[in-house]
């Protein structure tokens, strides 16, 4: 059993560092702004919920890897910590 809940929390770190890579290349690449800048637009802007949506594209191509090298705990991982960001960015929508 232990080993099984291993994977599954390797599962949701790696989930949890490709929303990190994400936001990271969205604000530092995709955005027309500086970094500084960006950040401080979305902080005026409250786009805090937008952001994080388009930060946790990367989750679906780590999730198909582990589901292509048969790693379906680690994908189960990656799964549940999607569905913590979703339902994350519901939240931050609505308040």
């Amino acid at each position: 059993m232990g080993a099984v809940t291993k994977e599954v929390s390797l599962g949701v770190l790696v989930a949890l560092f490709a929303t990190a890579g994400g936001f990271f290349l969205y604000v530092e690449y995709f955005s027309k702004f500086g970094f500084i800048d960006t950040l401080q637009i979305i902080r005026q802007g409250n786009l805090y919920s937008n952001v994080l949506a388009i930060a946790a594209i990367p989750n679906l191509f780590v999730f198909f890897v582990f589901i292509k090298k048969k790693q379906d705990q680690r994908a189960k991982g990656v799964l549940m910590a999607t569905i913590v960001i979703a339902l994350t960015t519901l939240i931050l929508k609505f308040i």
